[in-house]
């Protein structure tokens, strides 16, 4: 995917998508010791990142495969993404939930008129239930990270933090399935000369840092974390652009990632989800590399369930 593809995928998905802002903070830069930009993403339509690779993925479609609908399997934002990104497009939306996702997360996807289908909370189960839609229906399975024009899409977001601040050092986002990842990486290879990517991921999921020393894809055996959507793991599509480009993958600790979705809370006055919370936990932790530098922090999401916050 080259820089002129890239370019293509943003003009494509720009009608369906906010631009969304890029906040910073004088006292936030005092603790960092750095100027660090936020790209807001919780204020993208639905809440999250993954509007933009939802919204990509299904105008990649044939009309054919449009008329027989869209299946995915996620515990909340990639749910909504392609519920809303389908409802838009005129699309059905088949969509596998564990049944132990957040519930504001299953009132949204319904909102936006996806047919929610309830299975096991665990990756295997949620696979076999969207092979038998997919088998059922004729739907098209669309994987919420593992699929490239998904991962093209994310990458806009990054495109779009680099066309505002083009002289950033570093770009933080979070990891969990490896989509944004793998797209802001892509971006920042082809739209900066010098901005490197690092990624947080919380020690009780920290799959993606251990695929990263073994050189293969390794799995979690627990998924006892807050940040409820990097439960999952990498896939063949992304993990390849990962292993050769990113700079280092930073793992913090569940404390950490409450104080720095506190600090997000309280000091920006904005709503982000713990999952937004660990690539801020991430350069919390990595101030020595930053002093004095230019960091964007891709703020991923802000679909949390306000009557359970950790705080």
């Amino acid at each position: 995917m080259d820089k002129v593809s890239l370019q293509k995928v943003h003009n494509l998905i720009k009608p369906y998508i906010h631009r969304t802002p890029v906040l910073t903070s004088q006292l936030l830069n005092a603790i960092c010791e750095a100027e660090v930009f936020f790209k807001c993403e919780n204020f993208q339509k639905m809440g999250a990142f993954k509007m933009r690779g939802a919204v990509h993925a299904i105008l990649s479609l044939s009309e054919e495969q449009k008329s027989k609908g869209v299946v995915t399997h996620s515990s909340g934002n990639f749910a909504q993404a392609l519920s809303l990104a389908a409802k838009g497009l005129g699309v059905k939306a088949y969509i596998v939930m564990p049944e132990n996702a957040p519930q504001v997360k299953k009132d949204a996807v319904k909102t936006y008129e996806g047919i929610i289908i309830e299975c096991d909370s665990n990756i295997y189960a949620r696979e076999i239930e969207a092979d038998r839609i997919q088998k059922e229906k004729g739907a098209t399975f669309i994987h919420p990270s593992n699929d490239d024009a998904v991962i093209y899409g994310q990458g806009t977001a990054a495109i779009e933090l680099l066309e505002d601040y083009n002289n950033l050092d570093y770009i933080y986002t979070p990891v969990g399935g490896g989509g944004l990842l793998a797209g802001t990486i892509l971006a920042a290879n082809h739209f900066s000369n010098t901005c490197k990517v690092i990624a947080g991921e919380p020690v009780e999921v920290d799959d993606a840092y251990r695929s990263l020393i073994s050189g293969r894809i390794e799995e979690n055996e627990t998924s006892n974390t807050i940040a409820d959507g990097l439960r999952t793991y990498l896939g063949d599509r992304n993990f390849p652009i990962i292993k050769a480009h990113v700079e280092e993958i930073i793992r913090v600790e569940e404390n950490e990632i409450v104080e720095a979705m506190k600090l997000i809370w309280e000091r920006m006055k904005i709503v982000v989800e713990p999952s937004s919370a660990v690539a801020f936990a991430a350069v919390l932790k990595d101030k020595e590399r930053i002093k004095n530098k230019k960091v964007g922090v891709i703020i991923s999401g802000g679909n949390v369930d306000v009557s359970n916050l950790p705080f």
